[in-house]
């Protein structure tokens, strides 16, 4: 069995594409016919499943690979609410460079290539001497470390962030630039490409900036807001491209998209449903353009308003938040990949294999 370097893959902060480009890089490779394994070495946000704590980023990769979760592997150690203080207090009773050790034992045996997803931006963990920088060195990994698209921001970012690499002597494999505004691919990828040449490190690809990756569900918006969904709970996996203000419903945005999200005071919903039918039969836009609603506050529905909620399926979410409070929640929304989001796993997917040299990343981690 071919045996590779593993590869950890890092970011220069959080929600720059970490998952996505891991995602890629796991989905590109098993395509290629190599068994490959997935470890979140170090996590913060956990989920309990049947009694089992792990990242909950694990879970996607679980579906995706099709592995029985075994937290000691695949989300060996989690620094959760509280674990700063309780490893201040007694470092010595916590064996976390142990813990690693053994999950990459064990995948790597069981494996031709693991990949590490990195957490936060490098410095994340530090307080427990489980940086990104110091994990990847523990795990004997190569580091594939993914900014976000820009030219003097971007290479600012990484001239900061490749240092905690540096410093602890981990071989970078290379960088992927995420999130490059289209117009600008080219000037990114010569200047950025021009920084990198004089510091050695490989560019191993820009991707687009996809708006669509960025847009929520319907669940994450109830959540939000504090919400309870009182119609149409089966769709709360529409998701969201935009939102309107009941007070300001525009022709424009009704016929751009099919994905908007209507947030209006429930004592004007009845006038608001009104205008959006009145606008959409007089524009000749067939479908609805909704995909949930965000009713604030007190009110009535009356029974044509419900007619078209149920003719639609439209998920209706009741919060007692206002709607300017509404609207501020929802820009607030941290939009991640996850099981309930399949058209984001392929786009991810499919911007790796698009975009990113994975040949050169295989050649640069053989053993």
């Amino acid at each position: 069995m071919q045996k590779f370097r593993n590869i950890f893959v890092a970011a220069s902060s959080q929600h720059v594409g970490k998952t996505t480009s891991t995602l890629g890089l796991v989905s590109t490779f098993m395509k290629k016919g190599l068994k490959v394994g997935y470890c979140k070495p170090v996590g913060q946000k956990f989920l309990d499943i049947q009694n089992l704590r792990v990242d909950k980023d694990t879970i996607l990769f679980a579906d995706l690979i099709n592995f029985e979760i075994i937290p000691e592997l695949h989300s060996p150690v989690i620094l959760g609410p509280g674990a700063t203080e309780m490893y201040l207090d007694a470092p010595g009773t916590f064996d976390l460079e142990g813990i690693l050790f053994n999950a990459q034992k064990e995948l790597s045996r069981a494996n031709e290539l693991v990949i590490y997803e990195g957490t936060g931006h490098p410095g994340v963990g530090s307080v427990a001497g489980m940086s990104n920088a110091r994990v990847a060195k523990l795990l004997g990994a190569g580091v594939v470390m993914v900014v976000e698209g820009g030219v003097g921001s971007t290479i600012d970012m990484l001239n900061m962030t490749t240092s905690l690499f540096r410093e602890e002597k981990v071989p970078i494999i290379g960088i992927i630039v995420n999130k490059v505004i289209p117009e600008k691919m080219d000037k990114v990828r010569h200047y950025v490409g021009k920084y990198l040449d004089m510091k050695g490190l490989p560019l191993l690809g820009l991707m687009p900036y996809e708006k669509t990756l960025a847009y929520p569900l319907i669940r994450t918006v109830a959540e939000a807001v504090k919400g309870v969904v009182t119609y149409n709970a089966d769709y709360v996996d529409n998701k969201v491209e935009s939102i309107i203000a009941g007070s300001l419903i525009d022709l424009k945005e009704l016929k751009s998209s099919q994905d908007l999200l209507l947030v209006v005071a429930t004592r004007s919903i009845n006038e608001a449903i009104r205008k959006i039918e009145m606008m959409a039969l007089h524009n000749h836009i067939s479908n609805c353009p909704l995909s949930g609603i965000v009713a604030t506050g007190e009110g009535q529905m009356d029974k044509h308003t419900l007619k078209y909620i149920e003719k639609n399926n439209l998920p209706l979410i009741r919060t007692e938040l206002d709607t300017y409070g509404s609207f501020l929640s929802i820009s607030k929304i941290e939009v991640k990949i996850n099981r309930s989001t399949p058209w984001k796993i392929k786009m991810a997917i499919d911007l790796i294999e698009n975009n990113v040299n994975l040949d050169f990343i295989l050649d640069s981690s053989k053993l």
